[in-house]
């Protein structure tokens, strides 16, 4: 299936939606297979890829290009064709094949496969994959999330009092776009409101439980966007609200990405705010 249009309708974006998350089911196995896959290959410090890594992203990304005719841009060889300029091509396959590695390499199953698809960089369609939990989500633009094949009911309000809330990682010695000790605050501050903090190591899978509810919200200072495309489209499908840290709608090239239910989402972000203005942190608003 060739979208031949600028903007992809529903039942394209489904049909694309059908042929991706068979694809993805054809390499449930081989995921499962390679649980405890020691590191392969060094990506700076406290990260790295398994030979398994490299596998899986030739194999599925080359069967999306073969089936869809859409490129892919993939964690471990992609980096180079990221969205970005004006060349950037109108949708765009975004594929992470093993997320949380870290954890998958441990042989804990809190691990799975993104797939996010990106028009003009914003995400219109998402799947998760977690082969260890037996869990598959879905969504496409405008809902409904589905959860293997089901769909679910639209996100309710809730309260962060009474919400999870995940993080993505955290270390107090990290430096970058969002330090350590801003880091330190933000957990603090939440954890006065809410003290169910949850440190899973597998953003995807955060964001893919945000969007079913049984998380609140999930929280990531990271700026990869194979870590987050499909999770923004799973959450914004289920009717939650998926920006930066700054507020700023989420899409490809936001320097950070928080999701969450209603009413979550505007109580963290107003958390955000305080601690900003407290530590005199200006961050990016871009």
């Amino acid at each position: 299936m060739r979208p031949t249009e600028s903007t992809p309708s529903l039942s394209q974006l489904g049909e694309l939606i059908r042929i991706a998350g068979g694809i993805l089911d054809d390499a449930s196995a081989r995921f499962r297979e390679g649980l405890g896959a020691p590191s392969a290959v060094s990506k700076g410090r406290r990260d790295f890829a398994t030979a398994l890594d490299l596998e899986l992203e030739e194999t599925i990304g080359g069967a999306l290009r073969e089936q869809t005719g859409i490129p892919v841009l993939g964690e471990e060889f992609g980096r180079a064709d990221a969205p970005s300029g004006g060349d950037r091509p109108e949708l765009l396959w975004v594929l992470d094949p093993i997320d949380g590695t870290m954890n998958y390499s441990a042989g804990l199953p809190m691990a799975g496969i993104l797939l996010g698809l990106l028009h003009d960089s914003e995400p219109v369609a998402g799947l998760t994959w977690l082969p260890m939990l037996g869990e598959r989500f879905s969504a496409v633009t405008g809902g409904p999330l589905l959860r293997n094949g089901e769909p679910q009911q639209p996100l309710a309000r809730a309260d962060l009092r009474e919400a999870i809330v995940a993080f993505g990682s955290f270390n107090l010695d990290s430096t970058g776009h969002y330090p350590g000790e801003y880091r330190q605050q933000v957990i603090g501050e939440i954890s006065r409101v809410s003290s169910r903090l949850r440190l899973q190591g597998s953003t995807g899978a955060d964001l893919a439980y945000t969007a079913a509810g049984a998380l609140g919200a999930a929280i990531s200072f990271g700026h990869h966007v194979w870590d987050h495309a499909a999770g923004a489209a799973l959450v914004r499908a289920a009717g939650g609200i998926v920006t930066d840290l700054h507020g700023n709608d989420w899409q490809a090239g936001s320097p950070s990405l928080l999701a969450a239910s209603p009413g979550v989402h505007e109580q963290l972000l107003g958390i955000f705010q305080k601690v900003n203005a407290a530590s005199g942190y200006e961050g990016s608003n871009e």
